[in-house]
């Protein structure tokens, strides 16, 4: 936008984030335009245009906090949207949403390449399909929601069923095999959390090939609503001028929605549905639609999102969860059990499972494990009332082998070796698919189901039962 045409303009009301600014002559900022607040001491609040109220005023969210700031302060144009800081200078640096480092080390060099966070996606015409799978190593995922290269997956889950731990994991998985580079959003969570992930990053060396943008908790509505835009326009620089792979985490995608549900109440909007914003469904489709593969590169994201008091019917669920490829859904009841990661194997689904795309054996296993599963679940009532002994023989069966599946299914983290003692596994899905195979065929009917619970392959569960048959006494199993 050219700038000249836009004087500036002042304070004539603050109502918390919301600041109101006139101009006296020439024409208004633009609707997401930035706008600099300057103090008489010295303070200099950045906020966005988000309404026209008349001809001379326009209506702000400022990003960051307004104490101290009044009516009559200067309030600059910037001439267009936020611009952040992308390119080589971000890896192995801690942003927030306007670019501004975070870590306590120097400041960004003034000749570092700057983009606007706000775009439109890439047209359709441009973006390319993919069916390429993006292997995990965590057994359950790659088995029933395999993840796509290019896609986008997200993981449902309520408060403290694991979700940060999942894609904390997923990170670390991924040290090895993936050589790209990786952006880590963290929108609304606990400083707590983003201290542990970068201490996490540091020592797994993953931070020089990442970049991490943060809106804690403690921010305003408005810095929490646009940090994934910020971390979106650092990934979209890689993708598009340095065609580079770019693995896109953002934790936690329900905290932007409930951050533009604020800040939409404080701009005066009408609520909708559950209380939240009218824009529901726009601004998770602007975040969304622009996490696509165009050309020779691709964006990947993996993101977390919370599900409010479970419940999965939930407007903000249900929007996100139709932009997504790969759905992994985590239960309390699992993760109660003790069924870490505690996938649902039912709930969960993802549209790369199929024939055409994993293969004849791999579709046909999964669909045999959640079936022999699904089978178990409609049992567990009469099971609770009467006991498994008055199954028949067959149901009786299918039930000892879904029990082994679940916990062969489990499988200890990376991420969580300093609390449990136990060394993570990463597993092939040609030995996780050869296991479950195992399991429906009877090879393991007779084995200990504790033998299966919290190990990789087949075969080191096969070790563990003969090790329990050999201190028991009772000789090797069959």
């Amino acid at each position: 936008m050219n700038t000249s045409t836009i004087l500036a303009g002042r304070v004539v009301a603050i109502r918390g984030a919301v600041v109101d600014v006139a101009f006296e002559a020439g024409a208004l900022p633009a609707i997401e335009d930035a706008l600099i607040i300057e103090d008489i001491g010295g303070m200099r609040v950045l906020a966005e245009v988000q309404a026209h109220l008349d001809p001379k005023t326009v209506r702000t969210i400022a990003l960051q906090a307004t104490n101290g700031l009044k009516r009559g302060d200067v309030v600059q144009p910037v001439g267009g949207p936020i611009a952040v800081p992308v390119g080589e200078a971000v890896l192995g640096r801690l942003v927030d949403v306007t670019g501004a480092v975070g870590d306590g080390r120097e400041e960004f060099q003034a000749d570092v390449p700057r983009r606007p966070i706000h775009r439109s996606a890439p047209p359709l015409s441009s973006q390319r399909g993919t069916s390429a799978i993006f292997a995990t190593g965590v057994k359950v995922i790659d088995l029933l929601t395999p993840l796509a290269q290019g896609g986008k997956a997200a993981m449902f889950g309520g408060a403290g069923v694991g979700k940060t731990v999942l894609v904390m994991e997923l990170i670390h998985a991924m040290v090895e095999s993936y050589q790209g580079i990786s952006v880590f959003a963290g929108v609304g969570e606990r400083s707590r959390e983003g201290h542990e992930m970068l201490l996490d990053m540091t020592n797994s060396g993953v931070l020089a090939r990442t970049a991490l943008v943060y809106g804690q908790m403690n921010e305003p509505p408005g810095a929490r609503w646009r940090v994934p835009m910020t971390a979106l326009t650092i990934a979209e620089y890689f993708r598009d001028e340095r065609h580079q792979n770019v693995l896109l985490l953002m934790d936690n995608v329900f905290r932007f929605v409930q951050a533009g549900a604020e800040v939409s109440g404080l701009l005066g909007r009408l609520p909708s549905r559950v209380g939240y914003q009218p824009t529901l469904a726009s601004e998770v489709a602007a975040l969304q639609e622009r996490i696509a593969s165009v050309g020779d590169a691709a964006i990947t994201a993996i993101e977390a999102v919370y599900v409010p008091a479970d419940d999965f019917t939930d407007p903000a669920v249900t929007t996100i969860a139709a932009h997504v490829d790969s759905m992994v859904v985590l239960s309390r009841e699992m993760a109660a059990e003790g069924m870490y990661p505690a996938v649902d194997p039912i709930a969960s689904s993802s549209i790369l499972l199929d024939p055409l795309v994993v293969g004849a054996v791999h579709a046909e296993t999964a669909m045999e494990v959640r079936r022999t599963i699904e089978h178990y679940r409609e049992l567990q009532d009469v099971i609770s009332l009467l006991g498994v002994e008055e199954l028949s023989s067959e149901d009786r069966r299918i039930v000892e082998r879904a029990r082994r599946l679940q916990r062969f299914l489990t499988q200890p983290f990376a991420v969580t070796e300093a609390f449990t003692g136990v060394a993570g596994k990463s597993v092939k899905i040609e030995d996780t698919i050869a296991g479950c195979r195992a399991i429906l065929a009877g090879e393991c009917d007779g084995w200990q189901e504790s033998s299966l619970y919290m190990v990789g392959s087949l075969e080191e569960a096969r070790q563990k039962e003969e090790a329990a048959h050999k201190a028991d006494g009772t000789g090797v199993a069959a």
